[in-house]
């Protein structure tokens, strides 16, 4: 099990008085890669300890939980140790707590990032634009930093990520279909996806913890299938249960559309780019992932748990 290898299987030097080899901390433990990570870590055996702003959360035999504390406030702590460290918050965060990490003797730290750094880059819609750009700069930031304070770094990109009806993907299309009955495309929304669950991302985050190879490196992790847009969609209506309703428009239409969605709070963040990109192929290929991860990801398959409306 992933636990009982210890952190001199890296090299590094832990001194045998301190029981730590277990302890790993998180942040974003309430993120939906966190809420799949935690039972799949305390299943092997580690000693986690979630870190979260919310008051209300309890401690648990398996899971400690605790607020993070005021910026600045990061005693260090020889009898607390926790070299272990997996982020799952939005990347550009994770710099805030440089310091926590650094209090908390971090050795190996496990962030996701996304692929978006490379598709949105050049989109037409600026927000998406500094979408990109703030990830690109949260990873150089992290490395940076890592590297300077001697702690090892892995940095995981997923794909398209859904599952457990909390993704702003799948789920949003599955919504969208569930109150208008249909969906519409732009063009022949021909462009190719790989949608990976939540649960194969937080297997490469364990995965990543304990990978010697790993270390100081970034992985695009995706779907195991490859669909176009149009089909991926045509898989939600059927889960739902439900004759696909497909309706080509312009994207004039798209965009005079959006005008009235995007009153509503939940389409808010709907853009013409999100159109546009429907006919552009987002595909990257896992295999150095599966070479130094083991990282076998499933097919696009939506369970009842992935479509809660």
């Amino acid at each position: 099990m992933a636990a009982s290898v210890p952190l001199r299987y890296w090299g590094l030097s832990v001194p045998d008085n301190m029981a730590i080899k277990n302890r790993i901390g998180i942040l974003g433990a309430s993120s939906m890669v966190g809420l799949c990570l935690l039972p799949l870590l305390t299943k092997t055996g580690w000693q986690v300890t979630a870190f979260t702003r919310q008051t209300n959360k309890r401690t648990t035999d398996l899971v400690a939980w605790q607020q993070l504390p005021l910026a600045g406030n990061y005693p260090e702590d020889n009898e607390q140790v926790t070299p272990y460290w997996i982020c799952t918050a939005p990347i550009w965060v994770l710099p805030d707590y440089f310091d926590l990490l650094k209090a908390q003797g971090v050795r190996r730290l496990v962030v996701l990032s996304s692929t978006s750094r490379f598709t949105k880059d050049t989109s037409t819609d600026q927000q998406e634009q500094a979408i990109a750009l703030r990830l690109a700069d949260a990873e150089m930031r992290i490395q940076n930093w890592a590297e300077n304070h001697g702690v090892e770094w892995v940095i995981l990109r997923p794909t398209l990520i859904y599952g457990l009806g909390l993704d702003k993907n799948i789920t949003e299309i599955a919504r969208f279909i569930d109150r208008f009955g249909c969906f519409p495309l732009f063009g022949k929304a021909n462009g190719l996806r790989q949608p990976i669950h939540t649960r194969d991302v937080a297997d490469a985050c364990q995965a990543a913890l304990l990978s010697a190879v790993a270390a100081n490196r970034a992985y695009n992790i995706s779907g195991n299938e490859t669909l176009t847009y149009r089909e991926m969609v045509v898989r939600v209506f059927t889960a739902l249960g439900r004759r696909p309703c497909l309706m080509t428009v312009p994207l004039w239409a798209f965009r005079l559309a959006l005008t009235v969605l995007r009153r509503l709070p939940r389409y808010r963040q709907w853009s013409p780019a999100m159109a546009e990109r429907m006919n552009s192929d987002l595909v990257f290929e896992h295999g150095a992932a599966t070479r130094d991860l083991d990282f076998s990801p499933g097919p696009f398959v939506l369970e009842k748990e992935d479509l809660r409306l």
